[in-house]
């Protein structure tokens, strides 16, 4: 092992180690305060500065988030209530539309059944109209027919027309009589 011999200067203080000399003391307190003053003057306003900007800065983008979340939510809110604006609308253009629909039909069908009523009267119109024109058809056939035959049953022919005009007529009221009478028994 090996040995270490220690030399002791004489100016060293062995006394108290903790307690520096008086020379060193000031030293260290007139460098210290030297220090301290330049902290002091220079770099702590700049650190202070740099601190307010950064706590201004965070301070402001909290107060611009808030700013943004109650926007965000003011236009949530008017979304909101612009769609239910547009439902509520929605749901009057629907009915609405469904009145008019059944108003349609209803006139379409009003309309339809006028039409209807127009055509069935048009075509009795026409049914009595052709009835009358086979009816007087027949009895001109018929009379001729009558005379003809009476003609060759009596063996001479009736020259007076006025004669044969009325034999026809009470024959076709014979007739009209007997068709009625079977008609309403029928």
């Amino acid at each position: 092992m090996a040995h270490v011999t220690i030399l002791a200067d004489s100016s060293v203080n062995l006394g108290n180690p903790i307690l520096p000399e008086w020379p060193e003391l000031i030293i260290g307190v007139i460098a210290f305060a030297i220090v301290f003053y330049f902290l002091y003057t220079k770099l702590l306003p700049n650190i202070r500065k740099t601190l307010d900007e950064r706590t201004e800065a965070i301070e402001g983008g909290l107060q611009q988030a808030e700013a943004a979340q109650a926007e965000a939510a003011q236009v949530k809110a008017d979304a909101q209530a612009q769609l239910a604006e547009l439902r509520h609308s929605t749901a009057d253009i629907r009915a609405k539309a469904q009145a008019d629909g059944a108003a349609l039909v209803e006139a379409a069908r009003t309309e339809a059944n006028a039409q209807k009523e127009a055509i069935i009267a048009s075509a009795h119109t026409q049914l009595e109209a052709d009835r009358n024109s086979a009816v007087n058809v027949l009895k001109a056939d018929l009379g001729k027919l009558a005379t003809e035959l009476a003609d060759k049953i009596v063996g001479e022919r009736a020259q007076d027309a006025a004669l044969q005009e009325r034999i026809v007529d009470r024959f076709l009221d014979e007739l009209d009589a007997k068709l009625g009478a079977s008609q309403k028994v029928g």
